[in-house]
Order: structure tokens, then sequence, then C-alpha cells
């Protein structure tokens, strides 16, 4: 497995970087966020101003145009973001997990067409994995790819559940090219797919939460794709492509549980102090208290093993384990953060004026996507054992 290129960053351009996204937050996100999720709107102005503050670059190296940025930096974007609005940084994870996949494992061919239009976003979406009947078993996938001698290959199947799938217009495709081969991962592949004949955006797909971001379904219909577009030139090695993507895909919903379960926090503190009942803030009550007490240490704790896992990514280690508990921890800390903010304001964490009812509907997202915590478990414990064999 080709490990993540190693990164490092100055304090003040992180500094100069988060700053500028703290005013896009600012001025574009919160103001919007609101009106633009509960009318399910996708954020295209959003996206405008992302585009030239260079997001969609942001984990690109620089010679192809990208920021260039450690997966830490990359984190602490995210976890703002999501703390304003989980669904824009969406926008931006599928698509550098797509980036990540050219970047690491295709050839220099391949990098130098493609990353320096990803980077600008004139090319974005992200990457088609899961199937109708295959969510975290991707060795079960169906779509399947079949060489046609010079003139490429031609797909045919169905994604389920592919973000930025709408509005996006390339994607990184997982595919079977040897039905006989196995264990299946062997016969797989990784194509870099853009949209054009017998690619089919079937249905836009609604949901409890992750408003105004596109999720769809989508059909290959003797989709061509060039042989050039074979993600590193070689057939079989695409699940260990994606599989590494998903790392910094892990770290990414790890920081934005983070966000929401910050979020969560700081307007329970607010609140607190706001609303009085048996004529004293709530916060003075000890129930109160508890439930203030508890959101900040899981906030606090899901953003250390956030960072643990994104400092290990950057270092260029293997971090399935760290991504997977950091993943795990924080997705449960912005579910759990959520309630807990829901029952502090009370009717009001119920109504569509506060941003409570937001995060409560968002958070469980976080628990299933990018493989559900239940597989997030086995990888820890596989790796607990793995690393420390006697």
């Amino acid at each position: 497995m080709t490990n993540p290129p190693i990164r490092t960053i100055e304090p003040e351009d992180e500094r100069a970087i988060l700053d500028a996204v703290e005013r896009f937050i600012e001025r574009d996100v919160k103001p919007k966020a609101s009106a633009l999720d509960h009318a399910d709107e996708y954020p295209h102005e959003m996206v405008e101003r992302m585009k030239e503050i260079g997001l969609f670059g942001a984990t690109i190296g620089t010679e192809y145009g990208g920021l260039g940025l450690p997966a830490t930096t990359y984190a602490k974007i995210v976890e703002r973001l999501s703390y304003a609005w989980m669904s824009v940084s969406g926008i931006v994870n599928s698509h550098l997990i797509m980036a990540a996949a050219v970047e690491r494992f295709g050839t220099e061919e391949q990098k130098k067409k493609y990353l320096p239009r990803f980077a600008t976003g004139e090319l974005r979406g992200g990457v088609a994995l899961t199937e109708p009947d295959c969510g975290t078993d991707l060795q079960a996938i169906r779509t399947v790819a079949k060489r046609e001698g010079n003139q490429g290959y031609v797909v045919n199947g169905a994604k389920m559940w592919i973000t930025n799938s709408y509005y996006g217009n390339c994607f990184a495709l997982l595919t079977k090219t040897d039905l006989t081969t196995t264990p299946a991962h062997r016969g797989m592949s990784l194509f870099i797919a853009e949209k054009g004949e017998g690619f089919k955006v079937n249905r836009k797909l609604k949901k409890l939460g992750y408003h105004g971001i596109d999720t769809c379904e989508l059909v290959f219909e003797d989709y061509r794709v060039p042989a050039e577009n074979l993600i590193g030139g070689t057939e079989g090695r695409g699940l260990q492509q994606i599989l590494s993507g998903l790392e910094l895909g892990r770290i990414n919903i790890a920081a934005r549980g983070v966000g929401i379960a910050s979020a969560a926090l700081d307007e329970s503190v607010r609140y607190a102090q706001l609303r009085k009942t048996f004529g004293k803030p709530i916060h003075e009550h000890q129930a109160i208290q508890l439930k203030l007490a508890d959101m900040a240490t899981r906030a606090q704790a899901a953003r250390l093993l956030t960072r643990d896992a994104a400092e290990a990514y950057t270092r260029g280690e293997r971090c399935d384990m760290e991504a997977g508990m950091a993943k795990l921890f924080a997705s449960e800390a912005a579910i759990e953060n959520s309630l807990d903010a829901m029952r502090v304001h009370g009717a009001y964490g119920y109504s569509q004026e506060f941003p409570i009812e937001r995060m409560y509907r968002d958070a469980p997202l976080l628990a299933i996507g990018e493989g559900t915590n239940e597989l997030q478990r086995i990888i820890i414990a596989r790796q607990l054992i793995e690393r420390n064999r006697i």
C-alpha cells in the first residue's frame, strides 16, 4: 500500500487558511444554512466560494495546483465546516477521497491530467462504491467493467447513495474486472469515470438529514471508459486503492462528529444561561450540569482521537485502527450530544427555529458513512491483535 505524502505546514500558514475558512463560514454558510437545509436545496453559491478559496484542492499536492495541506489541518477545516452545517463538509470529502486515490496510486499521466482539474473544482465528484445490494461488503459489488480490446472498458451496473452524484461530473468508480478470481478483491479495479453516454443519474434520494447535498442512484448501461482511466494502469488493485483513501474519509467523518458535538455543546451552554426555571438559570440545576459535563468530555475526547488519527495519516503511517477509533467515538459523540442538546433545550430543541433539530437529524449518518461503526469495531479489534501478537 502506498503511503500518503508526508506534509507539514507552518503555524502562521495554518492560521491564515483557517481564518479564510472562518470568514467563508460566517459570511456564506451560517446565514443560509437553515433555509437551504429545510428546503433541501443545493448550495451553489457556497460551492463557488469553496472553489475560490481552494477547498477542492485542500489535500492535493501543490505540484498539482492544490493547497497540499496535511490531514491535521484538513481535519480542523472539516470540524469548522460541520460546526456550521455538516452538508458543506460532505461536498469536499468524497471529492478528496477520489483525489487521494489518484494521487497515491495513479500513473503520472493520470495525475497530471486530473489532479489540477480536481484542485480547482472544474472536475469534482466523489467515489462510486456502494450498490443497492452491497454496502459495507464491497467485495460483493456487481458492477462489471469488461475489456473490449483497444477500445477500453464497457461498464454495466448500478451504484446507490453516491454523494455529489447529481452536480458532480467525475468519480472514482469501483468495478469487477474479473468475475472468476478468488478472493473477490483480486478481481476489482478502480476507474476515473467522467460523466458521459451510458452514465445515468437515475434519481435523487430523500434523506432524514444531510440535506442540501446531492445523494443519488447511478446506473451504468454500456458506459465506456478509456483504458488509460484505470487507476494505476493495472487491474485487480481497486479495493486496496479505495480502502486506502477511506482512511482520509474516516478522519473526515470523525472531524464532522467533533464539529456537531461541539456545536451542540456550545448551543447548550449558551441556552442554559438564558433559560430560567424555578427562579434560576437552568445551568444551576444539577441535572443540566451533568449533561453539560458529559457533552464537553465527549467533544474533547473526540477531538483528541481525531487529531491522533490525522497525525498518523500525516506521518504516512497505516492508521486504519486510529481512524476507526476516531470515527467510531466522534460519530457516537455527535449523536449523544445532539440528543442531550435537545433535552437541554426542551421544546425549543425540537423546533426548526433552533439548529439542534438539524444536528439531531444529521448526526446518525456519521455512524453509517465510510463504514458502519460495527465495522470499525471489527477493524479495531483485528488491528489490536495484529499489532500485539505474542
